[in-house]
C-alpha cells in the first residue's frame, strides 16, 4: 500500500505495512538520543521491529520515518515504537504516518490503539512534545505508571478508539 503526502518542505510517500524493516529504521532511532538513548532500549526495538507491521515514510533521498504497531488483542494494537528524522519533524510526517497505520488496522478490524510514553511527572521537554503530539492525533491520557519501567522513567498509556 503506498500513500502519497507532502508538506510544505517535504515530499514524501507512505507504504506498508512492511516486515523486516529495522536495517531502515535503526539510524532513525539512533538519530533520536534524546527520545531513544539507552542502547539496549533500541537494540530491543530493532530486534522487534523485523518481525512488527511498519509503516515507511521515505522521501526521495531516504526514509525519513516509521511507525511500528503490535497487536495484542483481535481488537487491540498498540503504537510499539515510532521515530521521525530530527529534520523532518513538524512537516506532516508523523501525522501521515499515524493516519496510514490507523487506516491499515480498521480494515485489520481493531477497535483500539494504544501508546505508551514517558509520563508527565518526569518534566522531560522532549516527551512534553510527544505527548502533544498523540493528543493531537486523537490520543486520551489512560493512566500513569510507575511500575512497567522504573521510577525515573513513569509511563503513560494512552489510548484512542478507532
Amino acid at each position: 500500500m503506498s500513500h502519497p503526502a507532502s508538506s510544505s518542505k517535504t515530499n514524501f510517500t507512505i507504504t506498508g505495512p512492511h516486515l523486516g524493516k529495522a536495517d531502515v529504521c535503526l539510524p532513525i532511532l539512533q538519530a533520536l538520543p534524546e527520545w531513544f538513548g539507552i542502547p539496549a532500549s533500541v537494540a530491543q526495538y530493532a530486534s522487534e521491529i523485523d518481525c512488527l507491521p511498519t509503516f515507511l515514510a521515505t522521501s526521495p533521498q531516504q526514509v525519513i520515518g516509521f511507525v511500528t504497531l503490535k497487536q495484542h488483542y483481535p481488537v487491540s494494537a498498540e503504537v510499539y515504537v515510532m521515530g521521525i528524522q530530527p529534520g523532518a519533524h513538524r512537516q506532516g510526517v508523523g501525522r501521515a504516518l499515524m493516519q496510514a497505520a490507523q487506516d491499515w488496522l480498521k480494515t485489520q478490524a481493531v477497535e483500539y490503539l494504544q501508546v505508551k510514553t514517558l509520563g508527565p511527572s518526569n518534566r522531560d521537554l522532549h516527551y512534553a512534545r510527544t505527548r502533544d503530539f498523540y493528543e493531537a492525533m486523537g490520543f486520551k491520557p489512560l493512566e500513569e505508571f510507575r511500575q512497567i519501567w522504573d521510577e525515573h522513567n513513569p509511563c503513560l498509556v494512552m489510548i484512542k478508539r478507532l
